[in-house]
């Protein structure tokens, strides 16, 4: 949780681009989004579930205007498909390892069901959506250790408190070499007809320590210099983000706004290396379609193209912090056979490194 423990890259001084934040910087600073962890973390077991509710209400009878972008395809995401044709999002997001999005989607698919007794009866069947990244350095990913118990508790407990780093499925996940995880952030759009917001929440697993980029300073080669690190890196990694906005768009906006993601990765350092699977998925809440047809024609509003600038601003800003919040507030974490990776908040203070 944003507690006392949890340092974020604003309480190190870092300021990262011009807009403001809203109050709680996180995804969960629009109105009626959650998030959810189960954290698994002992020995060789070193992974979890972390589960984002877009609205309280049911989302597959009031389903949300969405879309998604593959940067780079390397990955197993699951429902993907059905949000680009469609246009809608109607489950919740999970995200987890690359071995469990069966064992997810599976449990996703239940909690869907108890809720809405006409889906596979009287209507069509239903979307789950599952996010994955490659935790197999840190924890045993053969073991399978999240069960539909696991994924049944992180949707169920979600919060708007939404805490950050070695948590859910980001337990086992490394960033820039580093530990990574869970980051999140968010940014105000201030527009003529009214105050918006767009929120990120980011599982990181991708980067070397060598491109470590913080508010444009080479931090990963001061410290890859101070650590005296010479081995050779790769990045076989991925990242998953997660664009929430109350924002009035059309899928077509939503799809050109969620695309300006990569500028935040790129400031942090990324390439988009060819082993590793970036995908976006961006929801807005400003419009509930219902899934049962009306009998009148469906008005969404949506800003005008010239308004969009901001909403890309926005997106890039809160990526970039969400990812720098997902390497500072981790912690150190050893796991299968003794692989480890240190925390970057433990370097910066051993090396005397100030941001």
């Amino acid at each position: 949780m944003h507690t006392s423990r949890q340092k974020r890259i604003r309480d190190y001084g870092v300021r990262i681009g011009k807009l403001e934040t809203g109050p709680l910087n996180s995804i969960t600073d629009i109105e009626g989004i959650t998030v959810g962890h189960v954290t698994l973390s002992k020995g060789a077991m070193q992974t979890g579930v972390t589960s984002i509710q877009p609205h309280q209400g049911n989302i597959f009878k009031e389903k949300l205007i969405a879309s998604s972008h593959v940067i780079n395809g390397f990955g197993k995401t699951m429902g993907t498909i059905q949000i680009t044709e469609l246009g809608t999002l109607e489950s919740p997001i999970l995200l987890t390892n690359t071995l469990s999005i069966g064992t997810a989607a599976d449990a996703l698919i239940d909690y869907m069901l108890e809720q809405n007794p006409e889906i596979g009866r009287t209507t069509g069947t239903v979307n789950p959506v599952v996010c994955e990244c490659n935790d197999m350095f840190l924890n045993d990913i053969r073991a399978r250790f999240v069960t539909k118990d696991h994924v049944r508790q992180a949707l169920e407990h979600t919060s708007v408190k939404v805490e950050e780093g070695a948590v859910g499925a980001g337990t086992g996940m490394l960033c820039y070499s580093l530990k990574g995880g869970i980051g999140t952030a968010s940014r105000i759009m201030k527009m003529n007809h009214g105050t918006y917001t767009m929120g990120v929440l980011v599982l990181t697993n991708f980067g070397i320590l060598s491109d470590l980029t913080i508010n444009g300073r080479a931090v990963g080669e001061e410290l890859k210099e101070a650590i005296l690190e010479s081995r050779e890196e790769r990045d076989k990694g991925s990242v998953i983000i997660i664009a929430g906005t109350d924002l009035p768009v059309s899928e077509r906006q939503l799809n050109r706004i969620i695309k300006r993601s990569i500028t935040g990765l790129s400031r942090t350092g990324s390439i988009i290396t060819t082993g590793s699977g970036e995908v976006v998925i961006g929801f807005s809440t400003a419009t509930k379609i219902p899934h049962d047809q009306t009998s009148q024609c469906m008005s969404v509003p949506m800003i005008h193209e010239e308004e969009i600038d901001l909403a890309f601003r926005a997106i890039g800003e809160a990526t970039e912090e969400a990812v720098l919040n997902s390497l500072i507030t981790a912690g150190h974490v050893m796991g299968r056979d003794g692989n480890e990776r240190p925390a970057l908040k433990d370097l910066l203070d051993i090396h005397n490194i100030k941001l």
